[in-house]
């Protein structure tokens, strides 16, 4: 068994201690996942773009008065939907700003227009409208939420997603990426993760690397969510998550984690973490991604024939056939999964009735989508928003 010190010796492993663990971490792979690659096909919903934190790296939060900023109307979130579910989507990914009403007037004032009193409420009653007007499964990333909150969301999502990003309080600090952030604070991103734990609801987490952190608190950030997951079994997948400098932002001119820093920290994941914790890495978010596969990797994420990348919207998605073709280049095959994990669709106490019987219906034997787009069927499909 490893231990931490192990962990930390991984950063200065040479290139051919590098090897010898990656190929350990593909044999993990490979007795936990074998030689399926899954992607899930989804559209993203960004319900709102106001967000009461800051984050130094972002241009997905706007202030209110910039152009574009403000609410999606129930109107356009249910356009995105029908037409997600029509180009064979199954999943529909909301992402949101976090409680911009507690900061700025003019959120409280479109809440109210739009006859909520929370954005949570509000995401929490489109979730509920999605899964029951259109056949795609809600994944909301909220942020950090409150037990009501949690179990809300479960009653009308598969399942959660928050990114610890990393654990050390080290980068609230002023200078840092998460100045003047409140809901970056570790203590606040680990409570809504024991909490989904609690709740049982299969939920998404990860790390983003490069941006400012130490190796160490990489090792410490993967080592709390191993622990979550180890009390509550929840965890689903964990996202590495590689950081992209985007101009006008406090960080634009900070350098991106490269390619061999990524490998490293895969492979430092799939080693660290239990091994039936999907690992995921972002195909958009670099050129040569197949390489990611060396690392232990066994799933791309949420991949969109609709709506663009938000977070990171210059890098556009790679088209599924181009995926699946660098995939089966490694000797592996991709498949499109649902928004919840197989293993969760056969352990009802992880969902509530209605997303467990919308899962079941777009679900095959083993889990996966019963329906599957790959490369044959959307060869001419693109990103057009």
């Amino acid at each position: 068994m490893l231990l931490r010190s192990d962990f930390l010796d991984m950063e200065h492993a040479d290139a051919a201690g590098m090897a010898r663990l990656m190929a350990v971490a593909r044999d993990i792979r490979s007795r936990a996942w074998g030689d399926i690659v899954t992607y899930s096909r989804k559209v993203f919903i960004p319900l709102t773009n106001l967000c009461r934190d800051q984050c130094g790296y972002c241009t997905f939060a706007k202030q209110p008065g910039t152009p574009g900023a403000g609410y999606l109307t129930p109107e356009q979130v249910m356009a995105i939907a029908h037409e997600g579910q029509r180009l064979g989507c199954k999943e529909a990914l909301f992402s949101l700003g976090e409680k911009p009403e507690l900061r700025y007037p003019e959120a409280r004032a479109m809440l109210d227009r739009l006859g909520y009193a929370s954005t949570m409420d509000y995401v929490i009653a489109m979730s509920e409208r999605v899964l029951r007007e259109t056949t795609l499964i809600p994944h909301v990333n909220a942020g950090t939420l409150n037990l009501n909150e949690v179990r809300q969301l479960k009653a009308v999502s598969g399942s959660v997603g928050l990114m610890l990003e990393n654990i050390s309080r080290r980068l609230v600090g002023r200078g840092m990426p998460h100045y003047a952030c409140p809901d970056k604070v570790p203590v606040q991103r680990l409570r809504t993760l024991h909490m989904a734990g609690v709740e049982k609801i299969a939920t998404t987490t990860g790390i983003l690397i490069g941006i400012g952190e130490t190796w160490a608190e990489r090792v410490d950030s993967l080592l709390a969510i191993a622990e979550t997951h180890r009390e509550y079994g929840h965890i689903q997948e964990v996202i590495v998550q590689n950081f992209r400098a985007k101009p006008g932002t406090l960080m634009a001119s900070w350098q991106e984690p490269g390619m061999d820093d990524m490998l490293r920290t895969l492979t430092l994941a799939r080693l660290l973490l239990p091994a039936d914790i999907s690992l995921q890495a972002p195909p958009n978010l670099a050129d040569a991604f197949e390489r990611y596969l060396d690392a232990g990797i066994n799933d791309w994420g949420g991949i969109s024939p609709l709506t663009a990348d938000h977070i990171n919207p210059e890098r556009a998605w790679p088209a599924i056939n181009e995926v699946a073709r660098r995939t089966a280049r490694q000797g592996l095959q991709l498949q499109e999964r649902l928004t919840t994990y197989p293993r969760y669709l056969n352990a009802p106490e992880f969902l509530d009735p209605a997303p467990h019987a919308a899962l079941q219906a777009q679900a095959r034997a083993d889990g996966l989508a019963a329906q599957q787009y790959l490369a044959a069927t959307v060869i001419n499909e693109e990103c057009t928003a």
